[in-house]
């Protein structure tokens, strides 16, 4: 270093009088020392890329460990370690890769090398002047972003000649930017599910975190602290492993390198489509699955490899294995339990248990094609296979309360007691239809329909249907209501010509009762 050495002291004088503002000669005169020296310790201090702020808070050993060596000496130490800044920033993308670890094992290679403070400094000051404003360090595996193209390419359809307009579909792993695109007829969840389960089994695996750009199919309400999930959308991400994590909105930088990307798949995905003419989805994405392949082998400017090569060198052993089996669309509705202790399912027109204890609260029902969940506050209280059998009551044991246990002010006693006031032909009948069921609460329902037949009509009109009705092998709210409402119950039957039930009398078809 030019000029006389100053101790440790002298040096954060010197400091603290630059940080104030004061020119070098002023400082030289306070400090009683040569100018030079003063001119050789500042163009140090900017050769290193520290400011006086972060000098001045320095400690101690820190600054002696900076300042004390010669300057050929510093500067050699300082080459030795920023030629393995480039290494060091792959290393920290790894998932567990910290400073910390770095430093550890970069101090066990040269013992006279850097103490950590000095280490991290130096190595933070290189990251800032080497990337640019606002970019971020993305770690291997830990995030997929995802967004659709503001452009719509199309193809034409065959039998009307219409140009169809198509959504694309775009994702990218942000580490290495390895891109996925396809295209879609719509945004609709169904199509961003598909899009979702076509992207990880192509890249092979799953990520921590997929960033959506506040999709209404993934994103049910925006916000900046806590966006609420589309649950269709966030039952996907929890059937692989992983969390939706939404872009902050009116935050630019958050979606900075997927839009990005957009605008290079316009030019090497979309500029190549206009020159040929598709005619289904299947050949456009056909096209699409081509330049993207070009695209992802493309080396970047800077060279060092391509998006494909830093994926499998870098990426692809941190994706979490995808899982077996693809994810089924959940749905998702409100319901009301009944007295029954089941919940009625308009879509499959049947019903299903719940524990008898929430008679009377509503519950949330999710369900698939293959699998029916009640939930009652977040908590699961019933689950069911799904039964497409309209009529059909999907009934748990567990679920009923004891066959002599009051249900409120319902009980097999307490409907035939009523049935009992009208006749015995109607008390024969309720009988009977507790008796088609292993479980009485499920006839509970419709005989209340039966019993109430009495205001619309009498007793002596529902008496007489009763007996009727006790003719057919099933009984039923239906036929009940279909020989009222003909007035078959005031018709004298021919006993040589029968002029046959209301409705089909079948052990395996079930009445309208059912439906209700």
């Amino acid at each position: 270093m030019a000029g006389q050495r100053i101790d440790i002291m002298e040096l954060r004088s010197l400091i603290i009088f630059k940080l104030k503002g004061l020119s070098n000669r002023k400082v030289a005169d306070y400090l009683k020392v040569n100018r030079k020296t003063v001119d050789s310790y500042t163009s140090r201090f900017k050769a290193l890329n520290l400011t006086y702020q972060e000098l001045a808070e320095l400690q101690e050993c820190d600054l002696r460990d900076l300042f004390t060596e010669n300057s050929q000496t510093e500067k050699e130490r300082y080459e030795t370690l920023s030629n393995q800044f480039s290494d060091f920033q792959k290393e920290l993308q790894k998932p567990g890769g910290t400073l910390q670890e770095l430093w550890k094992e970069y101090f066990e290679k040269d013992p006279n090398g850097y103490k950590y403070t000095q280490f991290a400094l130096h190595y933070r000051n290189w990251k800032n002047r080497s990337r640019h404003s606002g970019k971020l360090i993305h770690k291997a595996g830990e995030k997929l972003f995802i967004d659709f193209c503001g452009k719509k390419p199309w193809y034409v359809d065959r039998s009307t000649g219409e140009q169809v307009e198509v959504e694309v579909f775009i994702a990218v792993l942000p580490c290495s930017q390895y891109t996925f695109v396809t295209s879609v007829p719509s945004q609709k969840r169904e199509d961003l599910i598909s899009c979702m389960e076509s992207c990880l089994r192509w890249m092979g695996g799953v990520p921590q975190a997929i960033v959506s750009d506040n999709l209404k199919s993934a994103v049910s309400k925006g916000s900046k602290y806590a966006p609420v999930i589309n649950k269709t959308f966030a039952g996907f991400a929890l059937h692989y492993g992983c969390v939706v994590d939404p872009a902050r909105p009116h935050h630019p930088q958050d979606k900075a390198l997927v839009e990005r990307s957009v605008e290079l798949v316009y030019q090497r995905i979309y500029y190549h489509l206009r020159k040929h003419t598709y005619f289904s989805l299947k050949d456009l994405n056909k096209a699409i699955a081509e330049l993207l392949e070009e695209y992802n082998d493309y080396l970047f400017s800077h060279g060092g490899g391509s998006r494909r090569s830093y994926f499998i060198d870098l990426e692809k052993q941190y994706l979490q294995q995808i899982t077996p089996g693809s994810y089924s669309i959940r749905q998702y509705r409100r319901a009301k339990v009944q007295k029954t202790a089941h919940i009625y399912m308009s879509e499959d027109r049947n019903y299903y248990s719940v524990p008898y204890r929430f008679t009377g609260l509503h519950v949330e029902v999710q369900y698939n094609q293959d699998k029916l969940e009640v939930f009652y506050n977040h908590d699961r209280i019933a689950s069911h296979e799904r039964n497409y059998k309209a009529g059909h009551y999907t009934t748990t044991a567990d679920h009923m309360p004891s066959s002599h246990q009051a249900y409120g002010s319902w009980s097999p006693e307490y409907f035939q007691n009523r049935a009992r006031q009208i006749g015995p032909d109607t008390l024969a009948y309720i009988e009977r239809l507790f008796s088609q069921y292993n479980y009485p609460e499920i006839a509970y329902k419709q005989s209340q329909g039966i019993l109430s037949f009495v205001k619309t009509y009498n007793k002596d009109r529902l008496e007489g249907a009763c007996k009727r009705a006790l003719e057919y092998h099933k009984a039923s709210y239906r036929t009940i209501e279909m020989i009222l409402k003909n007035n078959l119950d005031t018709q004298v039957q021919d006993p040589e010509v029968q002029s046959g039930p209301p409705i089909p009398e079948h052990s395996n078809i079930r009445g309208a009762s059912h439906y209700r």
